[in-house]
């Protein structure tokens, strides 16, 4: 008997997150591409892409126990990564809703990481 069925629930749960949201930026990128940066190089659609991809990777390590501790520090860290992009969606919104809403969204980043990081320590 599994003696830490909430924490694997949670790790899972994470992994269904990342699959949906890595699944939605394959599917479509075009609504990440205003999250980018113009700094960074390269096309946004690249970006938005690539993002797509390692929260699928991530999804994946998360969800089996074997690879759960990298997966959930992989994840951490790419919520970290991401947080600028975040920040620049919230400070160029085009409209009043859509700045409300991604400033209220920049709080989430912290309980995303230690989600993370609790996924992490589910191994046993």
């Amino acid at each position: 008997m599994n003696p830490r069925p909430s924490t694997d629930r949670a790790a899972l749960s994470l992994a269904g997150l990342l699959t949906f949201t890595g699944a939605a930026h394959l599917v479509r990128p075009h609504t990440f591409d205003p999250a980018l940066p113009d700094w960074l190089p390269g096309s946004k659609r690249a970006w938005a892409l690539g993002s797509g991809v390692a929260e699928l990777l991530c999804a994946a390590l998360v969800a089996v126990p074997g690879t759960r501790r990298f997966g959930g520090r992989a994840t951490a860290a790419l919520f970290v990564a991401v947080f600028p992009g975040n920040v620049h969606m919230a400070t160029t919104a085009r409209t009043p809703r859509a700045r409300v809403v991604t400033l209220a969204r920049l709080p989430l980043q912290v309980p995303l990481v230690l989600w993370a990081l609790r996924a992490a320590r589910t191994v046993r």
